[in-house]
This record gives C-alpha cells, structure tokens and sequence, in this order.
C-alpha cells in the first residue's frame, strides 16, 4: 500500500493531500508546495561493459545491488534536511570527470525498447518503494544521451517510453515523476530525432502519461533550454540550470511562467552553485542540486558528505524553515577535492564550498606557495568550465594547497589541504 501519494494543484505539488513541507511546524509557507530535489542519477546503474573499472574511490568490488542500497541507506539523512524528491535515471547520467560514458554499456531496454533488464527493473523498484516508505518522490528519467544510442531507430524509442511506463503503471506507484529524458535537445540524441525535436517530445509525454494511467510527465533540456511546445505538453516543467548565471537563470523561469502560468517548474539538475537558490526563493520554483562528482561519478558516496553537500542540505533546509544548528563562520568555508579516496589516475578537482557562496568576491588558490589559479565565479573551482564541471589537476603526494577567499567585505580567509 503506497505511503506517499504526490499530486499537483497548480503551481504546487502536493504530498497526501497537503502541499509539501507545511506538515514541518514553524515552516516557511513561501516553501510550501515546493519540491527541493537533487540528481542521484546513478541510482541503479551498471556497466555490462566493463563493471570492474567501478572498482575504485576505496571499493574493492563493483556492486550495483549494494550501490543502491547504500542510496537507500542514505535517503533518510537527505529527508531531514527537507530533500523531497531525486532524479534517477534507467540509463544513468555522467560521469563527466573520468570515463567516457560513450564506453559504458547501462541501457535495460536492449535495441528494440520492448524490454527492461530485470536486475535494472528490481532496484528501480526498491529505490521507489523505499522513497514511498520515508515521504519521498522519484523523478524517473528514461533516456540518456550516450546511452539512448544503444536503441535502434525511433519505433525502439516508442517502444521504451511505452515499456518503462507500464512498469511504472503496474508497479502502482504514487510517488513518481517522469522525465523522459536528460536534456532532450543536446547533440548525442541526434540519432533520435523523435527525442531531440519539441514536437516528437510532446508526442513522448502524452504517449508516457497515457501508458503509465496518469503518472505526471515532463523532459528536460541542456542549461537554459525551454521551449513553449515541451512546456504546453509537461504537467510538470523540468528545466535545467547547468551554465546559466543567476540572471540568465531567472530569465529561463520567467519564460517558462509565461507559457505555463499553472504549472509547476521544476529545476533537477543545475550545479554546486547554490547561490541559484536564491532565484528559487524570489519565483516560487524548485531547484535540483547537481554534484557531479561525488554524486555521479560511480560508486557515488551518497550520505551528506561534508563540504558542498552539507551546505547545500543545510541552505534548503533553511529556506524550509527547518531548524539545524548552523556551522560557526570559521566552518563556512570548506576547501573540497582532498578526500583521501577521491582521485582518479592521479588528478584531483580542487574548488571552494561556502555555505553562502555570495558572500565570495573571488578566490585564490595557491599550489606549494605558487598561484595556481583564480576563479571569480561560482562555484570557485580550479581549472573552471562551467558551473556544473572543471578540469582536473595532475597532483602529488604531500603537496601543499591554499585557497585564500576574498570576500565581498574586504576580509580574507585561507583554507589548507595536503594533499594525501
């Protein structure tokens, strides 16, 4: 008998009949109807071709039963920071920093979309059901870009949406949104025309929330993307943040409000950049945090972890009106990219986590006392890309590293790592 039953009453989403987060006394009611979410893509993945490379960050073994439970395990923790729902995908995401994903096979639907592995499809429904039990919502994501290649011509395609939504259908689910794929509109689906052009997407919705008996649907685009034909089609509009500075951000909402003035609009994929939330408040929309390296790179470390993670859990949970004890000034600042176990052939991904990254003028990093590098935008990483991805630094034992931040009061704080 399912727990957790989400409706949607238009802009805001409901859990069993009351919008989500005014059951939290003393909660903030501009949060209520809210669905503060992040990306936990790799929920149920697997590698058919190779699994034994996921043997890395301290495991000694790939294990995708265990890598999902241990998401699982950590659910809990992530719930009481006011986390109510999380992206998984059937085909995964990333990784964006270490193996090209063009080289992992992690497609259930094999070519012809007429079927669903069935190891994929008992986690999917482990991961769900274990959600339902605590409060939570998945948005199940069908298609990924390098991995939606694996299926064969746009009948294949129809195939899948038609096969993962009667599972969702027959599992009886009430705690799910789909999203029927991961930026529908990037390069790596122009194989699939019936995924990448707004008109094929909008045929993909119906086709998905008729076959799942009503299950709400949306798809994503690459950062900034919106377009008003995917939107008229959603019950929920999915966008994603990745790239987009605050203003850029906002001027995506604004358009997106104006195709869809009673809908809610959901982000569940941006970056570190928690500054981002800021936007969320002043437009009543939902944000997804996206780390892509402690939460995307396999196997992911899915427990609030320090750093990003906790300042990200502890800014929604403020904006909730959840009460945690906030971090002394001094532990505001966190220099990430240190952990033992988080290398890989010898790089490491230095960057700056702050609770408040607005406060952050710019910041310095030095290598062994020599300037390595300036970054002035969120989220002050090394070597900065985007938003959501930096390069890696080739580093040796034992160096030593200083981020000196500048902050926009005039003071100057250092953070030090050794490199282990």
């Amino acid at each position: 008998m399912a727990k957790t039953r989400l409706s949607i009453k238009g802009r805001q989403f409901l859990i069993n009949d009351r919008p989500t987060y005014s059951e939290i006394a003393g909660s903030n009611d501009s949060a209520h109807g809210l669905l503060m979410n992040a990306r936990f893509i790799q929920g149920i993945f697997d590698d058919a071709a190779d699994p034994g490379r996921f043997a890395r960050y301290g495991a000694k073994s790939w294990d995708a039963e265990a890598h999902t439970d241990r998401l699982i395990a950590a659910l809990p923790e992530w719930y009481s920071y006011g986390l109510r729902a999380f992206t998984v995908g059937f085909q995964g995401g990333g990784p964006c920093f270490t193996i090209e994903n063009s080289t992992i096979d992690n497609n259930p639907f094999g070519t012809d979309g007429l079927s669903i592995d069935p190891a994929y499809k008992a986690r999917m429904d482990r991961l769900i059901r274990a959600a339902d039990e605590i409060g939570m919502v998945v948005i199940v994501s069908y298609f990924y870009g390098e991995q939606a290649r694996r299926i064969s011509e746009g009948i294949g395609i129809r195939n899948a949406v038609v096969t993962a939504s009667r599972f969702l259908r027959d599992g009886g689910y009430t705690n799910v949104i789909i999203e029927i794929a991961n930026e529908h509109n990037i390069p790596p689906f122009k194989a699939h025309p019936i995924l990448q052009e707004p008109d094929g997407m909008a045929m993909l919705i119906d086709l998905a929330r008729r076959e799942s008996g009503g299950l709400p649907t949306g798809s994503s685009g690459g950062g900034g993307y919106r377009h008003k034909e995917v939107a008229d089609a959603s019950d929920v509009v999915l966008i994603h943040g990745n790239g987009q500075t605050r203003q850029q951000y906002y001027n995506m909402v604004r358009d997106c409000r104006g195709w869809a003035p009673d809908k809610p609009i959901v982000c569940n994929e941006d970056s570190q950049a928690i500054g981002n939330l800021l936007v969320c408040e002043h437009t009543g929309t939902s944000w997804g945090y996206y780390n892509n390296m402690t939460k995307q790179e396999p196997p992911v470390q899915w427990g609030v972890l320090p750093g990003e993670d906790l300042f990200f859990a502890l800014r929604i949970a403020e904006i909730i009106g959840i009460k945690k004890d906030k971090p002394s000034l001094d532990d505001q600042y966190y220099l990430q990219g240190f952990e033992p176990e988080m290398t890989y052939n010898g790089e490491r991904w230095p960057r700056l986590a702050s609770l408040y990254p607005e406060t952050i003028n710019y910041v310095e990093f030095f290598r062994d006392g020599k300037l390595y590098y300036v970054s002035y935008d969120e989220p002050f990483s090394t070597n900065f890309h985007s938003n959501w991805r930096q390069g890696g630094v080739a580093v040796k034992k034992d160096e030593n590293w200083e981020a000196r931040v500048h902050l926009r009061d005039g003071k100057v704080l250092t953070r030090t790592a050794v490199c282990p």
